[in-house]
């Protein structure tokens, strides 16, 4: 546990050593505000729906842009067979890498609850949902920064691998608009594996497990698979 977080403490800190974590709060902050606030004086409704339907979408671009560089840095650099030189594992790499991510993630979000304290003043506010949206925002954004993570584990590029975590994500997040594309007979499965509808039953409130789970089983293969990708570089 003690080398995680110690891998964890090196690269959350190395978020913010680039200019690369300043531009993507604030592209994330303005883009999803300048949304978030002309669909709400449109509606006139004091609710985050719009914010959190817009969500899925911004951290298909954000997320991939943010975990690009975990692996695929170390590995243009040479930086990475130094690291395998100490006594870690590869599960504290990963794992420690995984956190950092989650919690850079958590940190973007962290601005956005001054949107929900506005909307309070302004009319009732229904803080259920809200704290379901931000629930399922984390989980979300965990299970993307594992997408993110194995694009990362694949190549040294860092666009190459900002460009397979974005692919991978926007399939999971469109997947569930296309189920005109399949037949009848899978339309169950394939409504299942996207990301969207799991995380827009979470941000109505409702905790499900099964929509917990969902996410939960995105991160473990994400992991894994990452995991096994590095191994092969052996």
């Amino acid at each position: 546990m003690h080398q995680i977080i110690q891998i964890f403490k090196k690269e959350f800190k190395d978020y913010f050593v680039s200019p690369i974590a300043y531009i993507v709060i604030s592209v994330f902050l303005l883009v999803t505000g300048w949304f978030f606030f002309t669909t709400f004086f449109i509606y006139n409704q004091a609710g985050l729906r719009n914010f959190f339907s817009l969500l899925p979408m911004m951290f298909s671009f954000v997320i991939p842009a943010v975990t690009m560089r975990l692996f695929s840095e170390e590995m243009k650099l040479g930086s990475y067979e130094i690291l395998m030189t100490m006594p870690v594992t590869f599960r504290d790499i990963i794992l420690g890498k995984f956190l950092a991510g989650v919690v850079f993630v958590a940190a973007m979000l962290l601005p956005t609850l001054a949107y929900p304290i506005c909307i309070a003043f302004m009319g009732p506010l229904d803080w259920g949902p809200v704290f379901g949206g931000y629930i399922g925002a984390v989980l979300l954004g965990g299970a993307f920064c594992g997408i993110g993570l194995f694009a990362s584990s694949l190549t040294r590029n860092q666009i190459v691998a900002f460009i397979i975590g974005m692919v991978i994500c926007f399939g999971l997040t469109l997947i569930d608009k296309m189920m005109f594309f399949f037949p009848q007979s899978l339309l169950s499965v394939i409504g299942y594996l996207g990301a969207n509808f799991h995380f827009q039953n979470i941000a109505k409130g409702i905790i499900d497990s099964r929509d917990v789970l969902y996410f939960l089983s995105v991160i473990f293969i994400s992991l894994y698979a990452t995991h096994l990708a590095m191994q092969e570089k052996i």
